[in-house]
């Protein structure tokens, strides 16, 4: 599999985040949690399926498990990074845009270390 860019990353999160609240996704859906249109959904799915990481049964988008894993990872990120704006301080819904930025500029390797890292410091 070739590297994504932030916005497949994005799409793939998005696409887990609705199969958890919801089961089924299909693309309006995904334009309506990015704020996209339906043109962009179906040409970022288009491009994600032919990389293998989602498939289109009829109506539905489906992550596959290497879709899965990258989308699993982004919200582990993302869900770091906002809790960690939040305690310091950082309005929850800036807090929210901001740490979606950050979740794409880390290596795995730098985003364990610094998850690691700040676990170490909290009191048990």
């Amino acid at each position: 599999m070739t590297t994504l860019h932030e916005s497949g990353e994005d799409y793939l999160e998005a696409i887990l985040m609705l199969q958890i609240e919801r089961g089924s996704v299909r693309s309006v859906d995904i334009a309506a949690r990015l704020g996209v249109t339906k043109a962009s959904v179906s040409k970022a799915m288009a491009n994600l399926e032919a990389r293998g990481y989602v498939e289109m049964i009829k109506r539905d988008v489906r992550l596959t498990d290497a879709g899965r894993e990258v989308a699993e990872r982004m919200l582990e990120r993302h869900e770091f990074f906002c809790s960690l704006l939040v305690a310091a301080g950082v309005e929850a819904d800036r807090a929210a845009e901001e740490g979606c930025h950050m979740e794409h500029c880390l290596s795995d390797d730098s985003f364990h270390k610094l998850k690691s890292y700040l676990s170490d410091l909290s009191p048990r």
